[in-house]
């Protein structure tokens, strides 16, 4: 825990603040006050109101099973940044995660990732296969050759 003062501008994860004599705190998107929480950051609110996994809405997935069950939703591609997206104020396109998507083409594909493929109907690996393309063709990526086998 970091205490801020005038003199002192470092921010931390965990912030902890006195400022005329009541202590503000601030911890994984919340502001609390001494004696209870202040507010939430809209991040963290937009979490509590959405069913997710792994932090992510349906939307942050290719398959999307159930949209009531996050059980049934597979290939996460997406940041968080994807609650912005979903408000208007980023392009989705921004919150594609690059570094999740070798493993999510993988899963598509007959070897599959780490040896296992999505369990998953043909129609709706085809579907995701065409929606992960879509993403390298509006990043300007070339679109993997086992995606383009799948559509």
């Amino acid at each position: 825990m970091v205490t801020l003062d005038e003199q002192s501008q470092t921010i931390s994860t965990h912030l902890s603040l006195s400022c005329k004599e009541r202590e503000i705190h601030y911890m994984r998107g919340q502001v609390r006050v001494k004696g209870g929480i202040m507010a939430k950051s809209k991040v963290a609110q937009a979490v509590e109101k959405e069913i997710t996994r792994e932090g992510l809405p349906k939307e942050a997935f290719a398959i999307v099973g159930d949209p009531d069950d996050p059980e049934t939703w597979k290939l996460p591609h997406h940041t968080k940044a994807i609650f912005r997206a979903l408000q208007g104020r980023i392009d989705i396109e921004k919150t594609v995660d690059w570094n999740r998507m070798p493993a999510a083409v993988a899963a598509l594909s007959r070897g599959g990732y780490r040896g296992e493929r999505v369990r998953a109907e043909p129609g709706e690996i085809i579907k995701a296969a065409r929606h992960l393309a879509a993403h390298y063709q509006k990043a300007g990526r070339p679109v993997p050759d086992t995606l383009a086998s799948i559509m």
